[in-house]
C-alpha cells in the first residue's frame, strides 16, 4: 500500500484521511476537536478498504465500516495529532505496517508567496509563521500539526497546500483595494480569497461531470458552509472571488458578517466606546446568522423561521440577498455563465437556500428544476432543466482528495 495522509487544521480541531495513491479510497478517517477545552472527542472511522489492509500476517476481516470514539483532554494540536496515532495503531490500519509516503497540510493564509503546493522546509515554516498575522485563528494551529507530524514522520515529504493559492490567478484590478498604495503594499493588504482548495476541486468535478473542457467553461462556485464564499472562474483560472484579505469579507457567514461599510466598525469605536478587540469580536463570532436571529446554523433558522420567528425570516432574507448579489457581478464579469455549483453544508443540503439564491436569474439563463432541486443524494447532480442553457450542479467538495492529489505532485517534482 502506497497512502497519503492528510491533515486539515482548524483553530480548534482537525480532520485526517489515510488515502490511497493508486485508488484514491479513503482507507480510514477521523476528527479530532474541542481542543483547548476541559475535554476534548476524537473519532476515528476505518473504512472496508482500510480493514483490507489488515496487520502483517492477519486475515482482512468482513467489515464495511467502523468506528470508535473517545473524550479526553486534549489541550493542544501536539496532544491532538498523538490522539490520531494512538487511534491509527489501536485500530488501525497500522501505520508502523503501512507508513505513508508524504503527509499533505492545509494551511489556510500563503499570502502572495505561496501559488502551488509546496514542500515545507524549516525557510517554508517561518512563512507560515510570520502569515499568523493575516490567519491568527488558522496559521499558527495549522503550523502546529505540521511540526507535530514532522516528529512522527520525520523521513517522508511534508507538503503545504494553502487555501489562497487558487486565488492567485486574480488579476490587480481583482485583488487590489482602493486605499494608500505604500501603505497597502507596506502591510500586504489586498484580497486573497479562501476556500480555493474546494473551489479548485468542485469546478474540476464539475467540467469532468458535464464532459466538456474545464479551459472552456465560465462557472460560478458557491462553497456555502458556516464559511461561506463565492468565486468566479473563467477556464482554470479564479477571476474573483468573494473573500478578501481575510476570511470575513463577502457573503452572510454562520457567525461572520461579511461585506460591511467599514465606517461602521468607525461608529461603533466612537459612539459605542468598542476596542479593536471587541470589533474583531463581533464581527468574526457575532454577526452572520447569529448576530441576527441567535443561531448560526441554517437548519435551525430556517426552523425557527418556520415557526414564525420575525428575526430569523429577516436573517434568512438578508443571507440571500447577498448570494444574488454575488451571483449578479460574477455573471457581469464572466460576461455570461455555463455552470453554477453548490456545495459544502447548506450548499449540499439546502434546496431552499439553492432556489432562493436562483430565482431572479432567469433571465441570464438559470432555470432550476424544483423536483431535482428537492431530490436528495450523495453525490454530483444536476439540478436545472434540460431545457436550461446554464447546468446547475450540486457537487459534493472533497477537500482532503484535492490535497491528496497536489501532495503527490509535489513529491513527484
Amino acid at each position: 500500500m502506497s497512502a497519503i495522509l492528510v491533515v486539515n487544521s482548524g483553530s480548534s480541531s482537525f480532520k485526517y484521511q489515510l488515502i490511497d495513491v493508486a485508488t484514491e479510497d479513503v482507507l480510514a478517517s477521523g476528527l479530532v476537536e474541542r481542543i483547548g477545552e476541559d475535554v476534548g472527542s476524537a473519532t476515528h472511522t476505518v473504512s472496508a478498504a482500510g480493514f483490507g489492509h489488515a496487520r502483517a500476517g492477519e486475515p482482512a476481516p468482513t467489515v464495511l465500516e467502523a468506528t470508535y470514539d473517545r473524550e479526553l483532554p486534549i489541550p493542544d494540536h501536539t496532544a491532538g495529532f498523538a490522539v490520531m496515532l494512538e487511534a491509527f495503531a489501536q485500530n488501525g490500519p497500522s501505520l508502523s505496517d503501512n507508513p505513508p509516503v508524504a503527509v499533505g497540510h492545509r494551511v489556510v493564509h500563503g499570502g502572495a508567496r505561496f501559488y502551488e503546493p509546496t514542500l515545507i522546509t524549516p525557510l517554508v515554516e517561518i512563512n507560515i509563521d510570520e502569515l499568523s498575522v493575516l490567519a491568527p485563528l488558522h496559521n499558527p494551529a495549522n503550523l502546529e500539526d505540521i511540526r507535530a507530524a514532522k516528529q512522527a514522520f520525520p523521513d517522508i515529504p511534508h507538503v503545504a497546500v494553502f487555501d489562497t493559492a487558487f486565488h492567485q490567478t486574480l488579476a490587480p484590478a481583482a485583488y487590489t483595494y482602493a486605499i494608500d498604495r505604500e501603505l497597502a503594499e507596506a502591510h500586504r493588504v489586498r484580497r486573497y480569497g479562501f476556500h480555493g482548495t474546494s473551489h479548485k476541486f468542485v469546478s474540476e468535478a464539475a467540467a469532468n461531470f458535464v464532459g466538456r473542457d474545464l479551459t472552456e467553461l465560465r462557472q460560478i462556485v458557491f462553497h456555502l458552509g458556516n464559511g461561506a464564499s463565492a468565486t468566479a472562474i473563467r477556464g482554470r483560472r479564479s477571476v474573483d472571488t468573494s473573500m478578501g484579505l481575510t476570511p470575513l469579507e463577502g457573503l452572510v457567514m454562520g457567525t461572520r458578517s461579511g461585506d460591511l461599510d467599514p465606517a461602521v466598525l468607525i461608529h461603533l469605536a466612537r459612539r459605542a466606546g468598542q476596542s479593536i478587540d471587541d470589533l474583531d469580536d463581533l464581527l468574526n463570532r457575532r454577526s452572520g446568522l447569529r448576530g441576527l436571529a441567535g443561531v448560526s446554523d441554517m437548519r435551525d433558522l430556517v426552523a425557527r423561521r418556520d415557526a414564525g420567528d420575525p428575526a430569523a425570516a429577516l436573517a434568512f432574507d438578508v443571507y440571500i440577498h447577498r448570494l444574488r448579489a454575488y451571483a449578479g457581478a460574477y455573471l457581469a464579469q464572466l460576461g455570461g455563465v455555463d455552470v453554477i455549483s453548490f456545495t459544502a453544508g447548506v450548499g449540499e443540503n439546502s434546496a431552499e437556500v439553492r432556489a432562493a439564491a436562483l430565482e431572479t436569474l432567469g433571465f441570464a439563463g438559470v432555470q432550476i428544476d424544483p423536483e431535482r432541486n428537492a431530490a436528495r443524494g450523495r453525490g454530483i447532480r444536476v439540478i436545472s432543466t434540460d431545457s436550461s442553457p446554464v447546468t446547475i450542479l450540486v457537487v459534493p467538495t472533497n477537500e482532503e482528495l484535492e490535497i491528496a492529489r497536489q501532495t503527490l505532485r509535489a513529491t513527484q517534482g
